[in-house]
């Protein structure tokens, strides 16, 4: 157990990212890490130490969010409005306007297609680590990866 909490919070940085980049929202990606952290503790004896940790708990957090992606289709309630947070500054440096360029191309693109990109090029996982936490065959991940790439660039020229 004490493994596995360690293991979290050094992983604590990339489960924000990912869930950020999942979720959409900083609000709701706090609460998508905090279920998976929550899920993880309680079933710590289900990983494998010969399992990548980092796959492990990104596979969880991928089905905490399609749980309350159902969830919260069965109720039609949303946690915040897409036009949250997106406001830009008059004094924002062109750094910035990058950055918000892409995070709302991120935010556009498919969930599938978002969360294989999150996972190969944000975490830097591999094609295999990314498939098994997505569980789905690598011929699938590279397909999301590929037209997900493809909508980033197009959105971003």
């Amino acid at each position: 157990m004490q493994q596995v909490r360690e293991q979290i919070v050094a992983l604590l940085p990339r489960l924000r990212r990912f869930g950020r980049a999942i979720a959409r929202h900083p609000a709701d990606a706090d609460d998508l890490v905090q279920i998976s952290i929550e899920r993880a503790l309680s079933r710590h004896e289900q990983w494998r130490p010969e399992a990548p940790f980092h796959s492990w708990m990104f596979g969880i957090m991928r089905n905490a969010w399609i749980d309350e992606a159902r969830a919260r289709g069965r109720h039609g309630k949303v946690l915040a409005p897409e036009e949250a947070g997106l406001d830009v500054p008059d004094n924002a440096s062109e750094a910035q306007l990058r950055l918000l360029s892409v995070q709302r191309a991120m935010a556009s693109l498919p969930e599938e297609q978002r969360m294989a990109v999150a996972l190969v090029l944000v975490e830097g996982l591999s094609y295999k680590e990314a498939a098994e936490a997505l569980d789905v065959p690598i011929g699938t991940l590279t397909s999301r990866l590929a037209r997900g790439r493809e909508a980033l660039q197009k959105q971003l020229e």
